[in-house]
């Protein structure tokens, strides 16, 4: 569903795809920058969680202490909170991006499954399952599990680690 509003909105008559056009950059469908945008927007709600959480954990008295030193809110923001939330940014960065690796429907539809420009692997199996190639398709599904899987561990060992060095 998301897939398809999305390559309604970045094709020829849509408000995305006008806006990229008059701005020179082209469509966005079926291109490496359109499956890009589509993963991130498909995958942003995976993303505000750990952010928010970070964010909120900073609390409000690191920013009043910058405040009182004349910094400005700029300056608060990019010398005291990101440094302060760091954490909650790596998560919601890995958590973004080992929920879009196998992303399937987003992908196929606002990338296409081009040989070579926006083939990736969740369509790789897909061809092999049409092409009747399940050991093919057994193996990269099993190396993706273990990727993600992979991910998720080294994620929970890095909160565990931050945890510790903050008690």
């Amino acid at each position: 569903m998301l897939g398809f509003y999305l390559l309604v909105a970045l094709g020829p008559q849509g408000w995305g795809g006008q806006l990229t056009q008059s701005l020179g950059i082209g469509l966005l469908p079926f291109t490496f920058g359109g499956l890009l945008l589509g993963s991130i927007v498909y995958s942003l709600p995976f993303a505000v969680q750990p952010l928010q959480n970070a964010f909120e954990a900073i609390g409000r008295r690191p920013l009043e202490a910058a405040a009182t030193l004349r910094a400005g809110p700029l300056d608060r923001f990019f010398h005291v909170a990101l440094p302060l939330a760091r954490g909650g940014i790596v998560q919601a960065a890995v958590l973004s991006f080992a929920h879009t690796v196998g992303e399937f429907g987003v992908v196929l539809m606002i990338g296409g499954n081009i040989p070579e420009r926006t083939r990736v692997v969740s369509t790789q199996i897909y061809g092999h399952v049409e092409a009747l190639q399940y050991t093919q398709a057994h193996w990269l599904s099993a190396a993706m599990v273990a990727f993600s899987f992979a991910v998720l561990l080294a994620l929970a060992l890095l909160n565990r680690r931050s945890l510790r060095v903050l008690g």
